[in-house]
């Protein structure tokens, strides 16, 4: 039994997987303390206490979540052996990400901090690196492609991150406004039908 007037612990990690939801649901703005402390079972002294404030929570909980339910774009890039179906599986599994019954919708990182007061611009812009994260993660296998020579040198390698970039954070904002996983698929069909376009180069 714990002694007379100590806290109760709690399970750190527990509670940040649930600031993790709380976030990913409602965004960095409109999470309250009180949505936080109440969906991680602590009182806001002990919030404070375990994490700082809440921006060092957030950032604690992004990069949870880019270990867990955002890794799916790091592995895709990493374990496929070729360009192609690499950004492929990247859009396919995120898609099923995007829209599984059992998590919020959408891309954390993506729709955290769509609006942001001025006060916040620190979460803006560690968002924007994250982001840039992913765009050099794209690029980078997309020259490895060319380097290994399973797609041409003549492709424009920059034109085809921001593309597959672009079509990736729009699925997830069409899973966040209800579209479903059938029709996220039919987008990724159609995105990976301009890859050989985009194979050809520049004429």
């Amino acid at each position: 039994m714990s002694p007379r007037g100590r806290p109760r612990a709690f399970d750190r990690e527990a509670a940040l997987r649930e600031a993790m939801y709380v976030f990913w649901r409602r965004g960095y703005e409109g999470a309250s303390i009180g949505d936080l402390t109440g969906a991680m079972g602590i009182n806001p002294p002990s919030l404070y206490a375990a994490f700082g404030c809440k921006e060092a929570l957030f950032r604690e909980a992004v990069e949870l979540y880019g270990r867990t339910h955002g890794g799916l774009t790091g592995k895709a890039l990493a374990e496929e052996p070729t360009a192609r179906a690499s950004i492929e599986r990247m859009l396919r599994d995120n898609a099923r990400g995007f829209t599984s019954p059992d998590l919020p919708t959408g891309c954390m990182v993506v729709h955290a901090a769509t609006n942001f007061a001025v006060a916040n611009q620190g979460v803006h812009d560690f968002l924007v690196e994250q982001r840039r994260g992913n765009h050099g993660s794209i690029l980078d296998r997309i020259r490895r492609g060319q380097s290994e020579g399973d797609l041409p040198v003549e492709a424009d390698a920059d034109a085809m991150a921001l593309f597959y970039e672009t079509v990736l954070y729009g699925l997830s904002v069409q899973a966040r406004d209800g579209v479903t996983g059938d029709s996220l698929k039919s987008v990724v069909d159609s995105a990976m039908l301009a890859w050989d376009t985009f194979a050809r180069g520049r004429k």
